[in-house]
């Protein structure tokens, strides 16, 4: 089942720009890095999930890119382009070949699986 996005055409003229723009540039920076790397790890200081991803990554032998965006207090609305664009409300959001796979949890389900092998 395909997400509810507000339609462009119900977003008024004078403003689609600005929608289209904001903070664009944070997901310029993570679509390059997914395009580079077979794993990429987005994520935020001081929350324990990214630091999970990355140590099952680790445990597991795989490489991945590590992206870091502020912290609880800082650069949220920056960190919150990347939430609309994923449609994913948690950090961290973890890509695999290009396909974001969700969270540390689901990282893992993935892992356990043999899904995800290095």
């Amino acid at each position: 089942m395909p997400r509810a996005i507000l339609e462009e055409a119900r977003t008024h003229p004078a403003i689609r720009e600005r929608v289209a723009a904001s903070h664009a540039d944070i997901v310029r920076e993570v679509e390059a890095a997914v395009a580079a790397n077979a794993v990429v790890v987005v994520g935020m200081a001081q929350n324990p999930f990214p630091r999970k991803a990355r140590r099952l990554l680790d445990r597991a032998g795989i490489p991945y890119r590590y992206l870091e965006y502020g912290s609880y207090l800082s650069q949220w609305r920056r960190r919150t382009a990347l939430k609309m664009w994923t449609g994913w409300s948690t950090f961290p959001m973890v890509f695999v070949k290009g396909t974001f796979v969700g969270g540390a949890s689901e990282l893992e389900k993935l892992l356990q699986s043999g899904e995800l092998h290095p």
